[in-house]
């Protein structure tokens, strides 16, 4: 491989470097072997650290990158080495294609601080000419003012979950508890909801059982899974329920 004999202060950072190492191929960017630059590059960085001259952390960092996309470029599968790459090669180009308009602006004699053109009058039509549906009109009217602001009464329908549902008390299921028993002084646990036409009325049907438990009125034995309810006549303390 050529040695290479650049001062380090030639280039202005590394993506110069590459540049430089391109244009000895005598090749366009997309058509250059990026594998090879990047041994090359590598090469002269190694080459700067043994003369222990003081290589800029920016040149280190692009090492860094492309011994990342050589060892990438090793494995069986490198789809994120060619990925990288061609990110590269992107970058390359932008860099060239930066330092094009840079030489062109300093050949002008202008520089940068100079370089300017008169101001051009736009005729702006402010007319806004996009359609829109009342319905997403009327929305973004309520995104924009927001909540604080809409004093709008809430629809029925949001109230239609709350006062729609029959409240069940307690105290009225351990009347129906105790009716059950009519037909026999044991009940499986399960036949106590078979008839319950709420979630309310299940719930307070569980609760009512719990407090019929507590005051011993009713005992449980049996299979977890459903147990039997055995009612204790005659004996059990008041029940008191807080509604």
């Amino acid at each position: 491989m050529e040695k290479i004999q650049y001062k380090l202060e030639v280039f202005e950072g590394p993506m110069d470097l590459l540049l430089q190492l391109i244009s000895k191929k005598q090749v366009s960017i997309n058509d250059v072997p990026i594998m090879e630059i990047i041994e090359q590059y590598l090469d002269y960085v190694k080459a700067l650290q043994e003369d222990d001259l003081d290589v800029s952390s920016e040149f280190l960092e692009m090492a860094a990158r492309l011994i990342y996309i050589k060892t990438l470029s090793l494995l069986p599968v490198h789809e994120e080495a060619e990925k990288l790459v061609e990110e590269l090669r992107g970058e390359l180009i932008e860099y060239r294609d930066c330092k094009i308009v840079a030489g062109e602006l300093r050949r002008t004699g202008l520089g940068f601080d100079y370089f300017w053109r008169e101001p051009e009058e736009i005729e702006a039509d402010p007319t806004y000419t996009r359609i829109h549906e009342p319905v997403d009109i009327f929305k973004a009217y309520i995104s924009a003012v927001g909540k604080g602001m809409r004093k709008l009464p809430p629809p029925v329908e949001a109230f239609r979950g709350i006062v729609a549902r029959k409240i069940v008390s307690v105290a009225s299921m351990v009347s129906v508890i105790t009716e059950k028993f009519k037909s026999g002084e044991k009940q499986k646990f399960k036949s106590f909801f078979e008839k319950a036409n709420s979630r309310s009325e299940m719930v307070a049907i569980f609760l009512a059982m719990l407090a019929m438990i507590k005051a011993k009125r009713v005992s449980v034995e049996g299979d977890l899974e459903n147990p039997d309810i055995t009612l204790l006549k005659g004996r059990g303390e008041e029940i008191e329920i807080d509604e």
